[in-house]
């Protein structure tokens, strides 16, 4: 409708006004009643005709498709914001790791003129990060188009926040240059402070030399002590002297992988004894800011349990670009998680 012809109708979407390099919002809001005042703001704008609001039977609104869809979709931890030119966020409730079901979200955005964006998936996120946008592209959409996302979401939380489950860890430093004191621990600071960021706690570190049999008693005392996950740092290289792996395998621990395609972090160990996870970290950990630790260990406070599988999948995106400034998790590193 011509916009001098619009006087007393209601607009049907809101009206963006956009000032390059320093404005971007809203001038007219969806169900304003145009008055004559008006005509010249709207014309301003470049809106020389407009949308106004006219009900079809099977139709709906994008304010109220992308909040449908927002339901549909959202799971534990996710809160929707109010539409806003036709766009629903999706924010989380509390810190913790970012899941996305991604052959469902596959299928939903092969449905014409619907669109969800998310970020990338088991990333760490912070309370009031935004996780997703969804939106439809016209200002009104088929409703049967919405059925059919309904139908695929299906309560299956296709995007949601995992909190973390607060463990007590134990770790076990190898090294005789350690244990001896030749040379001072700097391996043990850096394990316990990422651990602690996610709100566990380190109940025990135990300090052996480059002994098999040793580092088996050691695993075997921080069970009986309470560790609900061990990590293990040195002694997980090539070398002779290493015999991190067979310790651990000599505790009675089943080895699920030993080696990722991610770099920094090709030499990870990761083994359950029971179900308590044992992962041996190697050396990288304690000088690279942001290595394989930094991806699996979010998984596994998440309760999640390490397969050959899932490590391989970290293969894509398992490059570090080693920046100046590291800005992980907003990277591309660890993005096949």
């Amino acid at each position: 409708m011509r916009v001098e012809d619009a006087v007393g109708c209601v607009l049907c979407h809101d009206i963006t006004k956009i000032v390059p390099g320093e404005y971007k919002g809203r001038a007219f809001k969806k169900g304003h009643i145009v008055t004559r005042e008006d005509i010249p703001h709207l014309l301003k704008l470049g809106k020389e005709h407009i949308y106004i609001w006219e009900v079809r039977p099977g139709f709906v609104h994008e304010n109220e498709a992308g909040l449908r869809i927002g339901q549909a979709l959202k799971g534990q931890g996710i809160v929707l914001t109010e539409p806003n030119e036709g766009k629903v966020g999706m924010i989380a409730e509390y810190d913790g790791l970012c899941s996305i079901k991604e052959e469902i979200l596959l299928a939903i955005n092969s449905i014409e003129e619907v669109v969800v964006a998310t970020r990338n998936n088991s990333r760490p996120v912070k309370e009031g990060d935004k996780i997703a946008g969804v939106r439809v592209v016209p200002l009104v959409i088929d409703e049967q188009k919405l059925d059919m996302v309904d139908n695929l979401a299906h309560g299956s939380e296709v995007v949601s926040i995992k909190k973390y489950t607060s463990y007590n860890v134990g770790i076990i430093t190898t090294g005789s240059e350690v244990f001896h004191g030749r040379i001072e621990d700097r391996f043990g600071p850096v394990v316990r402070e990422k651990v602690e960021a996610y709100g566990s706690h380190v109940i025990q570190h135990i300090i052996v030399p480059d002994d098999a049999e040793l580092i088996a008693n050691a695993v075997k005392t921080l069970i009986n002590n309470g560790a609900e996950l061990i990590l293990t740092t040195g002694g997980m290289s090539v070398d002779p002297d290493d015999v991190t792996p067979s310790g651990i395998k000599k505790a009675g621990a089943e080895i699920v992988t030993y080696g990722a395609p991610v770099l920094p972090g090709a030499m990870l160990m990761v083994a359950y004894l029971g179900r308590i996870p044992i992962l041996g970290l190697p050396g990288c950990v304690m000088y690279h800011r942001t290595t394989i630790f930094d991806l699996v260990l979010p998984l596994v406070l998440t309760e999640q349990v390490i397969t050959r599988p899932l490590i391989v999948k970290l293969g894509m995106g398992g490059l570090c670009l080693e920046c100046d400034v590291c800005l992980y998790p907003a990277c591309s590193f660890g993005t096949g998680a």
